[in-house]
């Protein structure tokens, strides 16, 4: 019996997520409906049909609540591709707001596997739920494979510190990780960054605290001023893709310097989005 019900919720939720989807439904069908291996999924165990349905809360979110606009998603090519963008507001929002964009908005649709923290994968319910959706633990391997199988993979080189920014923070990157950057060189991956002007707005944190989070298990703890995202008007910026030569094995010193690039472009993008944007709510 509560397969069934589970059964029918899941098919409940993928039609919403068709009706919202309008005319890019029977796209997003076709892309449901492709085989992941012998069982339905593939290694991370990622299933395209569960995850038109567990997106339907996503696309609402998307279309109604933060009413998104894109810039230049044509420019996030075919095959494997890295986004990278700015990450805030506590919750991870900002992510699920991309991979919505690349289902509705970009030509073909594309499903974005994001890299989650470690930590997230010891959560029950939640873990399943990212892996049947596409979302992975980010270790190395876990990357590679993906841009192996020529997938969009999305990464926030800020991490933590970037999501669990305070107020006077917002839309200041943090120090970056070198790490995509020696994916990106192994694997011949270009970059294409996207900055997410909303996201620094919808859960404003007066104070972090870190020493309570790492009691419960949390890499942080900002308090904010809402109990729920505030509906912020969403604008994503998708920049020209960049590509790197050099080797993956280089040195610190030298990959730092090909990472201040993407980091220097994906905060002028930041610029120009704050700077064309009116208001805060629409």
């Amino acid at each position: 019996m509560i397969e069934r019900l589970s059964e029918e919720a899941r098919q409940r939720l993928k039609r919403l997520t068709l009706e919202l989807a309008g005319d890019r439904a029977p796209a997003l069908e076709a892309l449901a409906d492709r085989t992941n291996g012998e069982f339905g999924v593939d290694p991370f165990g990622f299933d395209p049909d569960y995850a038109l349905s567990a997106v339907a809360p996503f696309v609402w979110l998307y279309k109604k609540y933060f009413r998104v606009e894109t810039h230049g998603i044509e420019r996030v090519p075919s095959g494997r591709v890295f986004l990278v963008g700015n990450h805030a507001g506590q919750i991870p929002i900002d992510g699920a707001m991309v991979g919505v964009s690349m289902l509705l908005e970009h030509e073909p649709p594309r499903i974005v596997r994001a890299m989650t923290e470690k930590w997230a994968a010891s959560l029950p319910y939640v873990s399943t739920l990212f892996a049947r959706s596409g979302q992975i633990v980010g270790t190395p391997e876990n990357c590679r494979r993906l841009l192996q199988m020529g997938e969009a993979v999305m990464v926030f080189p800020e991490g933590v510190k970037g999501i669990s920014k305070l107020w006077p923070e917002r839309y200041h990157l943090k120090d970056f990780g070198l790490g995509f950057m020696r994916l990106a060189l192994e694997t011949a991956t270009p970059i294409v960054p996207v900055a997410i002007i909303g996201s620094e707005e919808q859960a404003p944190a007066l104070l972090n605290l870190r020493s309570v989070g790492k009691l419960i298990g949390f890499p942080a703890l900002p308090v904010t001023v809402t109990p729920i995202p505030l509906p912020t008007k969403y604008r994503l910026y998708f920049g020209d893709p960049l590509t790197f030569s050099g080797s993956a094995d280089d040195d610190d010193t030298e990959l730092d310097k090909k990472v201040r690039v993407v980091k220097t472009t994906l905060q002028g993008l930041i610029q120009q989005g704050l700077e064309e944007r009116k208001n805060v709510f629409w």
